[in-house]
């Protein structure tokens, strides 16, 4: 079928598909296998799941962004609907731009009003196609999912053996499920051939711009980095979008962390009865001497933070692993945000402030779980990997990982028995240095010397119990010298210059940086020119004072509704409100650098903004 249009998009190796599906369909893995064969082709992809958080049958969707340029964010828009679900067929069908196209299972007919004159219209007949070819009712549903993927990948110009390939190594060892699949992607693409000739203007040309690179998602690279990073405990407890981290624990210890000769396990994992049993048994263990760490979401730290409190205030070890979603309460557990900041950066009552890990994308998923085991150690403090949904469950093309077996632990202050022996002054809160971080004992170090126990409660430098008012104010204020210590521990902003001198600048983290790449190349090409810096960690280094006063305006990237970000450089910087601009997407979708550009080009178009004045907020 097709409809009269004045135009179609024509482009190779630039444009996004859209599946609209019903969850609990079995069309994860066809679409999976669709995405796959981009990379095949030597052409990077970028795709994004969009599922709801019910069993079966509520509307999912999964988004493939085709893109040679290598761009790993959102773009924003849907050249090519496979509308395959009827419950979102408006929207869906909305959704497309002008020009573009729509895939559907033509074997019922659908009124004329269902079609928009602007964009051309596909249809095979799946249903009736599967059920002529096979006869029980759970394989056809299936398999019309790999059908419609042997006629996309005919339609689009995909290597007739690429996915026949790839649904080799999937089913290797598996013939009876091998032959089915393959039967139903060549009836897909036999029938495109037949009945289509040249009917979409979206072409894949074979490309080599994939390279060396891996395809993981988020979760699973921070569980490696786990491994690496020296981490043998792991307590839990299931919650979307984070269980998979734990469970990909498990995965790569049972490799690697597994005695060749004895078979003995060198890891322990707990699947705790909430999450204030997890938190806790990760402090103990990090009191223990341990390297340990839970994967939670909002509502999980939520309900951690007085244990958190304890392990801030005690000075232990604990690695937080924050895959966030929408909040509040129970929110939207299968759409992203990063909501969780203030949540995190100040958990639990009273003074406190905790370091926090802005990762990007797997491969700094890998590395910052890493580094934050040593900085856990090293500042003897909770730190806080925040991840989210968009990054922790959606698979993205990075580099592979690259780990130096030379590279130690940072234990940080620990003292030796041997030191203890050599009557070296212990005191478990004594700043001996200047730069707030105590020394340690662990368990057993020594049968009389060095401090086994720890307090949650006030005390002096020697960990005596005190409510004495100076005891507790140089314990207070010696964590805010630590907490500036963590100052150049942490990993540094990266900045990004623009084309010429420019009074804009951006700030943005996390899973809004590949949207955010891309969007700074647009608005270059626009001549907006905006120079740019990817915050990667709390505390804010000393350069993101100085970034804000070299720019008369910033615009602060963030997704969530209340400005988090800004909220805590005007805290923490004391930096002037009106020079801080928020641009907040919250939505539960990713961001899109469709939706950057359009609202710093809004801004920057419109503003009439004289030089503000430097200094601090009155």
């Amino acid at each position: 079928m097709s409809t009269t249009t004045t135009r179609r998009i024509e482009a190779v190796n630039d444009f996004v598909v859209k599946f609209a599906n019903v969850n609990g369909s079995g069309s994860a893995s066809a679409n999976e296998l669709f995405a796959k064969s981009f990379m095949r082709m030597g052409v990077p992809v970028s795709p994004r799941n969009i599922f709801p958080s019910n069993i079966q049958g509520l509307p999912t969707w999964y988004e493939v962004r085709v893109t040679e340029k290598g761009y790993l964010g959102r773009r924003g828009g849907v050249d090519l609907m496979v509308a395959m679900n009827p419950q979102t067929w408006d929207k869906d069908v909305a959704e497309i731009e002008p020009g573009g196209y729509l895939f559907y299972d033509s074997t019922r007919p659908m009124p004329a009003s269902k079609f928009r004159p602007d964009i051309h219209v596909i249809g095979v007949p799946l249903t009736e196609m599967c059920n002529a070819a096979f006869t029980d009712a759970r394989e056809r549903q299936l398999l019309k999912n790999i059908m419609y993927v042997g006629a996309l990948a005919a339609l689009l110009g995909i290597d007739a053996e690429v996915l026949p390939e790839l649904l080799g190594e999937q089913y290797r060892g598996k013939e009876k499920l091998m032959k089915p699949n393959l039967d139903a992607f060549r009836k897909g693409w036999h029938y495109a051939t037949e009945h289509f000739d040249d009917a979409v203007g979206l072409r894949v040309r074979r490309a080599a711009n994939v390279g060396d690179r891996i395809f993981i998602d988020g979760n699973a690279a921070a569980a490696l980095g786990a491994v690496y990073g020296g981490a043998t405990v792991c307590a839990w407890y299931p919650i979307t979008p984070s269980s998979s981290v734990a469970e990909a624990f498990e995965k790569y210890c049972s490799k690697l962390r597994v005695d060749k000769e004895t078979g003995r396990h060198k890891y322990a994992i707990v699947q705790a009865e909430d999450e204030l049993a997890s938190i806790g048994m990760v402090i103990g263990a990090g009191w223990n001497g341990a390297r340990s760490f839970t994967a939670t979401s909002g509502p999980g730290v939520s309900l951690m933070t007085e244990f958190i409190g304890l392990a801030y205030f005690a000075e232990i070890p604990a690695t937080i692993i924050n895959v966030q979603r929408g909040g509040p309460s129970t929110g939207m557990p299968t759409r992203t945000q990063q909501a969780d900041l203030t949540a995190c950066a100040y958990a639990s009552h009273g003074d406190t402030k905790h370091v926090l890990l802005f990762p990007e994308d797997p491969y700094e998923c890998f590395e910052f779980t890493a580094q934050a085991l040593d900085l856990a150690d090293r500042l003897q403090t909770p730190v806080f990997l925040m991840t989210d949904l968009d990054i922790g469950m959606n698979q993205r093309l990075t580099a592979p990982f690259q780990w130096d077996d030379a590279r130690r632990f940072d234990r940080g202050k620990v003292m030796t028995e041997e030191e203890l022996e050599a009557g070296r002054d212990f005191g478990r809160y004594l700043d001996v240095d200047g730069d707030g971080i105590p020394f340690r004992t662990l368990p057993g170090t020594h049968p009389t010397k060095g401090s086994f126990f720890t307090r949650g409660t006030t005390r002096d430098a020697y960990a005596r119990y005190s409510e004495a008012g100076p005891d507790y104010l140089y314990n207070v204020n010696r964590l805010l010298k630590k907490f500036d210590t963590a100052r150049a521990l942490v990993p540094q902003p990266i900045e990004r210059k623009a084309a010429q001198k420019t009074r804009f600048g951006a700030i943005f983290y996390g899973s809004t940086s590949p949207a955010m790449e891309e969007a700074s190349d647009v608005l270059e090409a626009q001549g907006l020119h905006v120079d740019t810096l990817r915050l990667r960690a709390f505390p804010f280094p000393e350069s993101v004072r100085r970034f804000i006063d070299e720019h008369d305006v910033v615009y602060v990237i963030e997704q969530n509704r209340d400005a988090q970000l800004r909220s805590m450089l005007v805290n923490e910087l004391e930096a002037a409100p009106a020079q801080l601009v928020p641009v907040l997407h919250f939505d539960g979708t990713p961001i899109t650098a469709r939706f950057i550009v359009r609202e710093i080009a809004d801004r920057v178009k419109g503003s009439n903004v004289e030089p503000l004045k430097r200094g601090k907020v009155a």
